[in-house]
């Protein structure tokens, strides 16, 4: 989008095939503004019934590396980690309540309002990091999906092989995708489904608990207070695949919000036409839309991992343990194919929701570049971006090898810089105007921000001095 144009937009709505009704969008706001001198309670459970854009990013966030890196930490380390999950997510909601509170305070669109208040180079990495994390990771989403689906034909006696099933789901996501925008009802619609499949995921992880049960109660609670951080698990002495607990709390801090994220959630207030008076609709909807369904989720399946290995167990494996290799040691331990075809359900949904998420997040990027309107043909076209990913259902080995490390160290390092512009832009005057944050709340909102900044800083140090000699080694060995 040319200069001119993106100045002359910044201060409407997002430009959209099918905008909000505009008579709908002045009764809406109407009823929050005179929801603010209701009771808690009653504001609350009205709330629960206006949100979509927070499911949108649970969506995004709960996909193959959150089911992996959870299973990591239940497997090796049963309980002593639940507290990982909670305080990665606060951190999340401090910096998307951040970009709740700029997006809808200004009306700006985010990628011209960036480039204003906090640079040309926060801009670039605001929108480079969130296709770059949209199109490479897609390849594992496929992965992991194709596996499930195989694992349920396996189980239920279809012989669905892995590339029938990355097909399936590549033909779900793109008529799927397709819907976000075309009119206000469908758009409403695909923010219902996405919470639904949220709602769907947790079911069928608590599903498996009620098999599995909590093996002790008290370990259990007391997994959510911090520690453990100094621990190592190392499956039979073998050096090879042993898991630092150091390295799942920094990852698990860190990966909690991606790039993609950080992009696509304030367009999703946009399209929805929100603004001011939406302010303490979206800060409760990251809490009940996101927040919730993530520590849900992560939990059960710490738990599951938990009660299927460790001291009452079988030994868990250690490093490289797929996540599908799971559903089928729950359906061999407890003697039912009921488990094993929930949890893969489970991973199923949470894949498949992560892969539409993606494409629309792509669509958005390349709206926003281009000028042209969300919910358009070439909108759905740009959704496509991310379908070469398919091939990661058949090629996901080979492929992982060379683009893994590199990818996570590139995205990531981008991811910082974002968080560094929207604390800029958080601090600046010219941008928020009378709604810049003062006092004691301003000081707890930058805090947060920082910390979460520091801690993927740490992480991204981390996996490159640690992670880069051994993908070297193995391209050259």
């Amino acid at each position: 989008m040319s200069e001119p144009e993106a100045d002359s937009q910044d201060s409407i709505d997002l430009p959209m095939a099918a905008p909000p009704d505009p008579v709908a969008l002045a009764e809406e706001k109407k009823w929050l503004t005179s929801l603010e001198s209701a009771p808690i309670t009653k504001r609350w459970a009205a709330f629960l019934k206006r949100g979509g854009p927070g499911y949108l990013q649970s969506s995004l966030t709960l996909g193959g590396g959150t089911a992996a890196a959870t299973l990591m930490a239940g497997g090796a380390f049963g309980y002593r980690l639940l507290w990982v999950a909670p305080l990665s997510m606060l951190l999340g909601v401090a910096v998307l309540s951040a970009v709740a509170h700029q997006t809808l305070s200004t009306g700006k669109r985010p990628l011209p309002a960036i480039r204003e208040h906090a640079g040309p180079f926060f801009a670039f990495a605001f929108i480079a990091g969130a296709v770059l994390s949209s199109v490479i990771w897609h390849f594992a989403q496929y992965a992991l999906a194709s596996a499930a689906i195989e694992d349920i034909g396996n189980v239920s006696g279809t012989g669905i092989s892995r590339w029938m099933g990355g097909l399936l789901v590549l033909a779900w996501a793109i008529s799927w995708s397709f819907t976000y925008g075309r009119s206000p009802a469908l758009l409403k619609l695909f923010e219902r489904s996405m919470q639904v499949m949220v709602w769907l995921i947790v079911l069928c992880f608590a599903a498996v608990v009620v098999k599995t049960g909590i093996s002790d109660p008290g370990a259990f609670l007391s997994g959510f207070i911090p520690g453990g951080v100094g621990e190592v698990y190392t499956p039979g002495g073998d050096e090879s695949k042993s898991i630092g607990a150091l390295s799942i709390v920094v990852a698990g801090l860190a990966a909690a919000i991606g790039a993609n994220m950080v992009f696509l959630y304030p367009y999703s207030l946009l399209a929805r036409g929100w603004g001011k008076e939406h302010r303490s609709l979206a800060r409760f909807d990251l809490f009940a839309g996101m927040f919730v369904p993530y520590l849900l989720t992560t939990t059960l399946i710490v738990v599951a991992a938990a009660s299927t290995f460790g001291a009452d167990g079988i030994p868990f494996p250690g490093k490289g343990f797929a996540p599908v290799d799971a559903a089928k040691i729950l359906g061999s331990t407890f003697g039912t194919s009921t488990s094993r075809i929930l949890f893969d359900l489970g991973l199923l949904g949470m894949v498949t929701s992560s892969i539409t998420m993606h494409m629309v997040c792509c669509g958005f990027a390349a709206c926003e570049t281009l000028g042209w309107k969300v919910g358009s043909a070439k909108f759905r076209l740009a959704c496509l971006l991310p379908t070469p990913g398919v091939l990661g259902a058949f090629f996901w080995g080979d492929i992982k090898i060379w683009i893994a490390v590199p990818t996570t160290i590139l995205t990531g390092f981008l991811l910082p810089a974002v968080y560094i512009g929207i604390l800029k832009m958080q601090r600046s005057r010219a941008y928020l105007g009378a709604d810049l944050p003062q006092g004691r709340k301003a000081m707890l909102w930058q805090g947060l921000i920082l910390l979460a900044t520091l801690v993927l800083s740490v992480f991204l140090i981390w996996i490159t001095v640690t992670a880069i000699p051994g993908w070297w080694r193995t391209l050259t060995g």
